[in-house]
């Protein structure tokens, strides 16, 4: 208990060091603001209610409420087979996290309907997490996707429960767009809009970084997919009135992923009441917003390119993989769940938990080679014992799905993209003020599988357990 996780850290998958970064740049959703739960209890009940007055489905479905407990982000969907689950970093399937309806699908039906637990490549999702081309997975990479998975989870399972017969692939598609319409036709903006205090959760730090940023004279910028005025609104409340001036570029609706490939959209202006202008932009201008725009455009306005530039946001393909890819700029995500997910990884149930499964594991490798009776009956114990203490860890993180960043032992497909994706990773904005501008990211050199062995802490690093018999002779 003496070396807890810190969660007001930041975490580094590649080096880095703030001192070459002279430009930061932000999404805006998730990164420099953070809603409440009572959000995506908006987005679901919204949702829900286009899906019945504008889609036909039944009344009786409003009975279904958002549950914040039952999903969480990373997991794919079979549009076709209707099921929500957990995939792993080598596209095998977390047995036991797989759900049609809000019921778990047996291991065996699993096994049966994939052929084994292994996803091919070819059905996977497209790069950024869509069901496309014939693929027939969707990851939901988002944080606003939570209410999408639940909500498609509840009408599946009033269809299944009522016997109602019906086309997977329609209701993915009926679901995905009301979801959408509640984003597009305005609903969740005016929402919040109107109530600002319910929805936003307020807080100085956001105010605190873009301050400390400036004073030490660091370019920053905007791109986000939200509208104007709800962009400005919320930005108000949390930073003040003045916050444009914090900004040198800001940009709204920008599309993206879109804005960052798409090199024929040109930048509009927006003026104080809303108003596109129809003038050519030949500079970007501090104090201004701007409309749509890509970001070829926006490199040969600004000249800010390459590793000098920081860009934060929360998706990790629209925000992130891109910029990493193309562009070459440093990239933050920004997992509001890391927090959440190193305080349970701090208590003393996990840590001893954790300490007598990894102990387990050492000691079933050690000891399989034994053949007698005697000894495989207790291995086929230890199995179980180690089964079941792996489905407890599952449970700490969330009942149905476990940790967003881990299966049994291996990353989760989330993790993945992550570790690709993004320089360096943290629950929120706010972890930057516990660093210095000039302080540089070192990613923990952790050993590989055939690495020294004395980096280990299993016995079996040492050589095969007949190995070490014989040496012992």
């Amino acid at each position: 208990m003496s070396n807890l996780l810190n969660p007001d850290a930041i975490f580094s998958n590649n080096e880095m060091s703030l001192s070459d970064i002279e430009i930061y740049g932000f999404d805006y959703d998730y990164t420099l603001v953070f809603y409440s739960k009572h959000l995506h209890t908006l987005i679901f009940n919204a949702a829900r209610d286009l899906l019945i007055n504008e889609h036909r489905y039944p009344m009786e479905i409003r009975k279904y409420e958002y549950d914040p407990s039952f999903a969480i982000r990373g997991l794919h969907y079979d549009v076709q087979r209707a099921v929500l689950m957990k995939i792993d970093a080598f596209h095998y399937i977390q047995l036991g996290t797989v759900y049609r309806g809000l019921s778990v699908v047996p291991d065996e039906e699993v096994i049966e309907m994939y052929e084994g637990s292994h996803v091919p490549l070819e059905q996977m999702s497209d790069f950024y997490g869509k069901s496309s081309h014939g693929n027939t997975m969707k990851q939901f990479m988002d944080i606003f996707s939570l209410p999408e998975m639940t909500l498609l989870s509840c009408v599946n399972e009033y269809f299944l429960k009522n016997n109602i017969d019906y086309e997977p692939v329609h209701l993915y598609k009926d679901v995905k767009d009301s979801i959408r319409d509640v984003h597009i036709k305005g609903i969740m903006y005016r929402a919040i809009e109107a109530d600002i205090e319910k929805y936003i959760c307020y807080a100085e730090q956001t105010r605190a970084v873009l301050a400390k940023l400036a004073d030490h004279g660091k370019k920053m910028f905007l791109i986000t997919n939200s509208p104007s005025s709800f962009v400005d609104k919320g930005m108000s409340y949390i930073v003040g009135k003045d916050w444009r001036d914090l900004f040198d570029v800001v940009i709204v609706q920008a599309e993206k992923p879109n804005f960052f490939n798409d090199k024929r959209r040109p930048f509009r202006k927006v003026n104080e009441k809303g108003v596109l202008l129809w003038d050519k932009i030949h500079k970007l201008q501090k104090g201004q917003i701007y409309k749509q725009g890509n970001l070829y455009e926006f490199l040969k306005l600004t000249g800010w390119r390459g590793s000098k530039v920081l860009y934060f946001g929360d998706h990790i393909y629209s925000d992130l993989a891109d910029l990493t890819l193309k562009h070459g700029w440093r990239t933050g995500a920004i997992i509001p769940e890391l927090r959440s997910e190193l305080k349970i990884m701090n208590t003393e149930q996990y840590i001893q938990t954790m300490t007598w499964l990894q102990t387990l594991t050492g000691l079933l490798e050690q000891m399989q080679v034994h053949r007698d009776a005697e000894s495989q009956l207790v291995l086929q114990e230890w199995k179980k014992e180690r089964k079941q203490m792996r489905e407890m860890t599952k449970g700490f993180f969330n009942a149905q799905f476990g940790s967003l960043f881990r299966t049994d032992q291996n990353p989760t497909y989330f993790l993945r993209r992550l570790s690709r994706f993004a320089d360096i990773y943290m629950a929120s904005l706010s972890c930057l003020l516990n660093y210095d501008v000039s302080h540089t990211f070192y990613p923990r050199r952790t050993p590989l599988q055939h690495e020294l062995p004395a980096w280990s802490d299993r016995p079996s690093a040492f050589g095969p357990p007949l190995l070490q018999e014989a040496q012992a002779k």
